[in-house]
């Protein structure tokens, strides 16, 4: 038996020692020194994977795929003990914020280290390997009582794009200059993921499939530290911890210590070192899906980490204060910061539990219940983002609920149901909740990077009370079971138009060649109602079509829409059937402009609402061959927020204008609108409601170290604000007669003369978020969506962008409507 234990522990070490032996660093292993060269992301996969097969300290995960098949991975670090028993630890972990079962345990610290989610902020991922190396070989010491995930590249699709081209572009062996084409990315760059999206900005929305799968694993561990690696302007220092204000109430004291605590371990490195860094300005933590901010509201202490760079910077770049910056330097400060925050949390692991617990166990606030009412589809949007965040809700019993009322804008009540959708903060993620669901953002401060209102019943357009009393739990109303039956002796078939399940149930329709009509007013049939935008889908329109029953119904059940079945074209009351109010809708062929002086952002918000949200097809046309294009081939254009300056010459002008009034649709969004004021024809001018007192010439008095706070007079920074709406146009179809805009920006132009004003402002009402108070004053009697006719077509403006980062769920059925109701002149089968 000593003689079997003996041979045992000697091929134990044998193994350990041949282990070290093939381990390679990431230079060794990648064949050029780390910093040298940009590692594609397969080349990154690699070499995570030869340093799992090489030590036991490592396991090695992929948690998904992006949108051009590149998978998503995941590192676990921690010492050979702690590897082997991981799932206790986890549960353990788990169980002190009350979302596990296992035995509590507040000896171990979970750190997770994200790393280059902005594409073409490069230098993270090459840091990536280097802190892994380092980990395992040199800090072997921090891991008895810390477990490291490391996330090495969270946007790869993006990433890639920036290192392929810029692989192909630079010289030998870099230019430093700043004029060289090596530190000039072409649109759109490589900082956003395949659909163009800022990844992170959507960690609370998770409408981008990257950003769903990490959910998964994030929500399996819930880590005690989370940074997020990133790199700004070339000249700028390095940033870290502590952020700057405002902070979200929420936030405890000990989060925002424990940050300075970090930021001063780092410090003491980078100061050994020489190296400049600045803490506590320009980075807040309020927004809350940001990798800094979500993590937090989860209890986390989050931080963003910021080196110069960018996509600018290359291998190599002259700064203008006349050193050069290299991707090696970027490199080591990103490997210096992440062992520094590695070092702070084994040396406080204890400390870190006992609060992380405290953070979830004291949940006391003004509002403790959301119950919401809505479209059924609407509620099922909510739940499956609420599913994605782990976040638990129940229905209520039938009774009057009191409270703050989100659609008055005050105190009132709700009657529920056993629809009616509890949301409460008797639960581990409460501060989560509040976060997302409050109906006012406390701002401690004016100055933020990024929208100040997100209220997630104004985002998916339900009624809402937030009551300040625990609602009991009722049991929910079964959802009836959607089970059409074909009818081929029927005149044809009716369904309701209030919701993006609706839109992507027509768009399904027109793929598979049936041909749809909408009603433009209200309509009775076989005793039920019908507003207008209701969908008629007639026998007489789709002879030709086989088994047109058959495949109707097909399609209304795998997308659980009730068919009425109409027996009759014969109204009860309103339009029939036949009448000029049920309109044909035309099978849209559709043009989205992309390229220079247009955001990639916004091209790509509309991208993504074709192909992911509305499922029917666009195509993307390019700035630059513009003038080549057939647009008679078109429908429908659309043109993203952008500059345009260069893109509307007089050439094209012509072209634009000629098409819409042979009938062609064209859509403006947001900055694009402004290229049409004082445009012959096109009906839209600049607000130049100024205040009287205004108007006399002053000097500018304000102080130097006072103008940036002065300035935010003038500016709008993504704050929710009540309209009116003319929902008796199709632009509006499947709204009620107000709507709540995200409105991110204090452009205004006046209302329409010679067109129709769909959503309007009269005198603005702000319901929540910060808007400056000159900004405000110029939004009297503005235009929010509208439509001015053309010929015989018509251009759509959309002052506020309904697509904002494809969380804004209730701006969409604007477009579904821009896009199939309004001035549907084509007729194409």
């Amino acid at each position: 038996m000593k003689y079997q234990y003996s041979l045992l522990c000697l091929l134990f070490f044998t193994a350990q020692i041949l282990f070290a032996q093939n381990l390679k660093s990431p230079s060794e292993f990648l064949g050029y020194e780390l910093g040298s060269q940009f590692s594609r992301h397969a080349d990154v996969v690699n070499y995570f994977n030869h340093v799992a097969a090489n030590s036991s300290m490592v396991d090695y995960h992929t948690y998904g795929k992006t949108n051009e098949r590149r998978p998503l991975t995941y590192a676990i670090i921690s010492s050979e003990k702690n590897i082997k028993r991981l799932e206790d630890i986890r549960a353990a972990h788990l169980k002190n914020a009350g979302l596990g079962n296992g035995n509590p345990d507040n000896e171990i610290a979970i750190v997770w280290l994200s790393y280059n989610v902005h594409g073409n902020e490069a230098s993270s991922t090459e840091a990536s390997m280097k802190t892994l190396y380092s980990l395992i070989t040199e800090k072997e010491d921090w891991l008895e009582n810390t477990v490291v995930i490391i996330d090495p590249c969270m946007n790869p699709d993006g990433r890639d794009r920036y290192a392929n081209w810029y692989n192909q572009v630079k010289t030998e062996p870099y230019n430093t200059s700043q004029a060289a084409a090596e530190h000039h990315e072409p649109w759109p760059g490589g900082r956003p993921n395949h659909y163009l999206f800022d990844l992170n900005r959507d960690w609370a929305w998770a409408t981008q499939v990257e950003t769903r799968e990490r959910l998964k694993i994030y929500n399996q561990w819930m880590p005690h530290i989370h940074v997020d690696f990133h790199e700004q302007g070339i000249n700028d220092p390095y940033y870290f911890a502590p952020a700057a204000e405002p902070f979200h109430e929420i936030i405890t004291p000990f989060q925002r210590d424990f940050q300075t605590r970090i930021g001063k371990n780092h410090a003491k490195y980078f100061d050994r070192e020489g190296w400049l860094y600045f803490t506590g300005e320009r980075f807040d933590l309020l927004y809350p899906s940001y990798g800094d901010t979500y993590p937090t509201y989860m209890g986390a202490i989050g931080m963003t980490y910021e080196q110069a760079g960018h996509g600018r910077a290359g291998l190599g770049i002259e700064t203008d204060e006349g050193y050069v910056l290299s991707l090696k330097d970027r490199v080591e400060h990103h490997h210096t910061t992440g062992l520094s925050t590695v070092e702070v949390a084994s040396k406080n692991a204890a400390e870190l539990n006992n609060e992380f617990q405290d953070y979830f166990d004291k949940t006391d606030f003004e509002y403790k219940s959301y119950a919401l009412q809505g479209s059924p589809d609407k509620l099922a949007t909510l739940k499956a983002l609420l599913d994605r965040h782990e976040i638990k809700y129940s229905y209520a019993n039938s009774g009057r609920i009191n409270g703050y009322k989100f659609n008055s804008n005050s105190n009132g009540s709700l009657d529920a149901d056993a629809s009616t959708l509890i949301i409460s903060t008797n639960q581990p993620k409460a501060k989560m909740v509040k976060v997302l669901f409050e109906p006012k953002t406390k701002l401690m401060d004016s100055l933020t990077y990024d929208i100040t209102a997100w209220s997630l019943p104004y985002a998916y357009g339900l009624d809402a009370v937030a009551s300040g009393k625990l609602i009991n739990d009722g049991k929910a109303s079964a959802a009836p079971e959607v089970q059409n039956k074909a009818n081929p002796n029927a005149a044809g078939y009716i369904t309701k138009w209030d919701s993006m399940q609706d839109a992507q149930f027509l768009s399904e329709l027109l793929k598979n060649g049936i041909k749809v009509r909408f009603s433009e007013v209200a309509f009775e049939s076989h005793g039920k109602k019908f507003e207008p935008g209701s969908l008629v889908i007639t026998k007489s329109d789709n002879l030709k079509v086989e088994d047109f029953d058959a495949k109707l119904v097909e399609i209304a059940n795998n997308y659980k829409r009730q068919l009425l079945t109409a027996e009759t074209s014969f109204a009860g009351s309103g339009p029939d059937f036949g009448s000029s109010d049920i309109k044909i809708i035309n099978r849209q062929k559709v043009a989205v402009l992309k390229g220079n002086e247009i955001s990639s952002l916004n091209f790509g918000e509309v991208w993504y609402y074709f192909e992911q949200d509305l499922n029917y097809p666009v195509t993307p046309l390019e700035a630059d061959y513009f003038n080549r294009i057939d647009l008679s081939e078109f429908d429908v254009l659309i043109l993203p927020e952008g500059w345009y300056s260069d893109f509307l010459n007089e050439d094209n002008m012509k072209k634009i204008t000629s098409w819409v009034k042979a009938g062609g649709k064209l859509i403006a969004i947001g900055r694009a609108v402004s290229n049409f004021t004082e445009k012959e024809g096109f009906g839209i001018m600049e607000n130049k409601t100024i205040e009287k007192d205004s108007l006399a010439s002053k000097p500018n008095l304000v102080p130097y170290a006072q103008r940036e706070r002065e300035s935010i007079k003038d500016l709008i920074t993504g704050s929710i604000i009540r309209t009116k709406l003319d929902n008796t146009h199709p632009l509006a179809f499947g709204y009620p007669d107000k709507y709540f805009s995200l409105k991110l920006s204090g452009d205004s132009y006046s209302l329409l003369e010679d067109g129709y004003n769909v959503s309007y402002l009269e005198e603005p009402e702000i319901v929540s978020g910060f808007a400056g108070s000159e900004a405000v004053k110029k939004l009297n009697n503005s235009l929010v969506f509208g439509e001015v006719p053309l010929g015989s077509g018509s251009v759509i403006y959309m002052v506020d962008n309904p697509l904002f980062r494809a969380f804004w769920q209730n701006g969409k059925l604007f477009f579904a409507n821009a896009i199939f109701f309004t001035n549907n002149t084509g007729y194409d089968y």
